[in-house]
């Protein structure tokens, strides 16, 4: 089955280097990659012109993340097609191989891989890495749980089911509950991993759980997210973390970011579960545009040397 790589980015000249690279090294011969920008004004389509890669673009005016994706498989030619964030890069040479292996089952559908933080992620969400993107696989997951920033799926199925171009968040997790839901299969292969780089401010933390709220509340219209369980999930979640940063010795030197991060994302899913505002391409952009559901195991050693990007 022939490949495409559809990558999302806007002013990702910090990152994207490093992602094509990564995906130059694959063991896996020539995959078509595709970029979809939104309106760069760094050095990213710079960087990129030096790889093989197809450009194509999206007017921030039109941007959603469902649109861009849309965009991006609408110009590949794959039989798959592979979704992942430009501040993404594969640990393994053999990430392709390992992401795309299970569709070799005709009946799966979409399959997603691990990803782990970097040095700038905030605390909390190296916790967020471990808990929902285990050490081990799971080839028939009985969830929808999945995530676009390291992800494949069948270009037919796309065909038949776009993605969501009206949510502000969540597109993945739409599609794969579509997906469950007409009897095709999800697999989660822990092999396939990526760094996953962020390094927000609490403010861009905010606005990120807050149009995942938005959007979890266009998908489940009757869901709801009270005060309570706002003021319930926030101490709790303080607490795990906490309690784990003591074990690892990091207690003094991560408790404010652990109370600050888990504050922000809570609050922020209140706001957002009860957002009443118009859900528009202004609203898009304010968020894009900047001024435990499985047990986590131990892996076994992998026989492969990771990508050097020194």
């Amino acid at each position: 089955m022939s490949i495409s790589i559809v990558i999302r980015a806007f002013n990702e000249a910090d990152h994207i280097g490093r992602l094509l690279y990564g995906i130059s090294k694959q063991t896996f011969p020539n995959p078509e990659v595709i970029l979809v920008d939104s309106g760069s004004t760094d050095g990213t389509l710079a960087i990129a012109s030096q790889y093989p890669v197809k450009v194509v673009t999206i007017e921030p005016e039109n941007f959603s993340f469902g649109r861009s994706l849309n965009t991006g498989i609408a110009a590949s030619s794959g039989d798959l097609v592979v979704i992942i964030s430009a501040h993404c890069y594969p640990v393994y040479p053999d990430w392709l191989e390992k992401l795309t292996q299970p569709f070799s089952n005709q009946n799966i559908g979409l399959s997603y891989g691990k990803q782990r933080g970097g040095e700038t992620n905030h605390y909390c969400e190296h916790q967020f890495f471990k808990n929902y993107f285990p050490d081990n696989s799971v080839l028939q997951q009985a969830h929808p749980y999945s995530h676009n920033a390291n992800a494949a799926i069948r270009r037919e199925l796309w065909k038949r089911h776009p993605y969501n171009e009206d949510l502000t968040g969540l597109e993945d997790l739409a599609w794969s509950s579509w997906a469950l839901e007409s009897g095709y299969e999800i697999a989660y292969i822990a092999d396939a991993e990526v760094i996953h780089l962020h390094n927000e401010t609490y403010q861009q933390v905010y606005n990120r759980f807050k149009r995942e709220a938005i959007a979890m509340k266009q998908i489940l219209p009757n869901s709801t997210f009270s005060f309570i369980q706002f003021f319930r999930s926030w101490l709790s979640n303080v607490f795990t973390d906490l309690n784990q940063a003591r074990r690892e010795r990091l207690l003094l030197k991560k408790a404010s970011s652990i109370i600050i991060f888990r504050f922000m994302q809570y609050w922020a899913t209140y706001r957002g579960y009860n957002f009443a505002g118009k859900i528009d391409a202004q609203l898009h952009q304010s968020f894009y545009y900047p001024p435990g559901i499985l047990s986590h195991k131990n892996s076994k050693p992998r026989p492969i040397n990771p990508i050097n990007y020194k």
